[in-house]
């Protein structure tokens, strides 16, 4: 079974533009002697994040610490580093990126698996649906999490959504909490179904190595530190909650403050899947960038505060957004294209938060137009 593609873009518009910039970034490589994969910062940064997991982790089993707040504290900063793993060292391997080497970039996917996802699942959703084909109504499951919010106008409008501005802030906390419970399970036969997971065998090895990995996963986190430590299980398992809402509330802000903002549109095919618009151009009209400045933060989120460059390039490490980001911009200037930034994050998320509150609300449902994409009004 192969996977057939869901939409179509035009590529005689706008068609000098990615060549042009494919041809500068490539350049750039070129005359600076550098490859596109992790660097050696980006590999020190790795071992850091994996210490930081797997330190407070050490500490919990060590039974130095038997009190409830501070068994939860040690779980909250394991959280900071699962997050830190996924956005560093998951999220460039996943891509292929981490290492030229293939067999040792599979070796780093598998930091999915060892902070509870699935590395095929998560490929699937983010590497396919969601970089293929970026807010597009129907495909893109990075916007289209749960029935229960409403990230575009092009979803289905429900009377509960009227309040999803208050609760989506727990939803997003939720993200891998769900993932590890049963999400995975459920993305694993659509990605079989969709002709990414080619056939009935490695179907079944997928779904062995998930269910392998998630019962090694729940053993370590719950079940060891319960029969370590001298408090209820009731404990372990909020501090393991707490663990993960940390996590999601992290991975999914940066998620959703690079395309779910004024500047977005969302896009609506035509029957035929068709897209009126270049897929490079797509990238750039649906993505956006936020606190490019902060070094600090940029480097604990892996560069993707760099939206723009990732979607452009996801066949690049995070290590090269900063320098390349120039390019990206001085080339969608001379083409008329839109590059979208906003200065801070905090500003990003109260943009965000404003988005969720015009989505609440039921006449954005009537904002479809065929294959015209959907530019919400800007709110700044």
């Amino acid at each position: 079974m192969q996977a057939q593609p869901r939409h179509t873009f035009e590529p005689a518009k706008n068609k000098d533009f990615f060549p042009t910039l494919r041809k500068r970034v490539n350049a750039y490589f070129k005359e600076n002697n550098i490859s596109k994969y992790a660097t050696t910062e980006t590999k020190v940064k790795a071992v850091i994040m994996f210490a930081a997991y797997l330190i407070p982790y050490a500490f919990i089993l060590s039974g130095m610490f038997t009190t409830a707040g501070a068994i939860i504290l040690l779980y909250v900063l394991m959280g900071l580093g699962k997050a830190g793993i996924g956005l560093n060292i998951m999220h460039d391997s996943n891509h292929g990126t981490f290492f030229k080497k293939k067999k040792l970039n599979k070796l780093m996917q598998l930091s999915m698996n060892a902070i509870g996802g699935s590395d095929i699942a998560w490929q699937y959703q983010h590497n396919y649906l969601h970089h293929s084909f970026t807010n597009i109504a129907g495909s893109d499951m990075d916007i289209e999490t749960t029935v229960l919010m409403r990230n575009s106008p092009l979803q289905k409008w429900r009377a509960f959504h009227r309040f999803q501005h208050i609760y989506s802030w727990l939803l997003y906390g939720l993200g891998t909490f769900s993932r590890v419970l049963f999400r995975d399970f459920l993305l694993l036969p659509m990605a079989y179904k969709d002709g990414y997971i080619k056939t009935k065998q490695e179907y079944r090895r997928e779904m062995f190595k998930i269910i392998t990995s998630k019962v090694i996963y729940f053993s370590a986190m719950l079940l060891l530190p319960y029969l370590l430590l001298p408090v209820s299980f009731g404990v372990i398992f909020l501090a393991f909650f707490v663990m993960h809402f940390v996590t999601g509330f992290i991975l999914s802000l940066i998620f959703v403050c690079a395309h779910v903002m004024p500047t977005s549109d969302f896009i609506s095919p035509e029957q035929s899947g068709k897209v009126d618009e270049n897929w490079a151009v797509h990238q750039m009209r649906t993505t956006t960038n936020f606190a490019q400045h902060k070094r600090i933060f940029s480097w604990f989120i892996g560069g993707l505060n760099y939206q723009v460059e990732h979607h452009l390039f996801p066949n690049m490490s995070h290590a090269h957004y900063r320098p390349i980001s120039k390019i990206v911009k001085q080339t969608a200037d001379e083409f008329g294209v839109p590059y979208h930034t906003y200065p801070s994050f905090i500003g990003a998320v109260a943009l965000h938060g404003k988005m969720l509150h015009k989505f609440s609300k039921k006449s954005t449902s009537g904002e479809m137009r065929g294959a015209e994409p959907v530019v919400s009004n800007p709110l700044l």
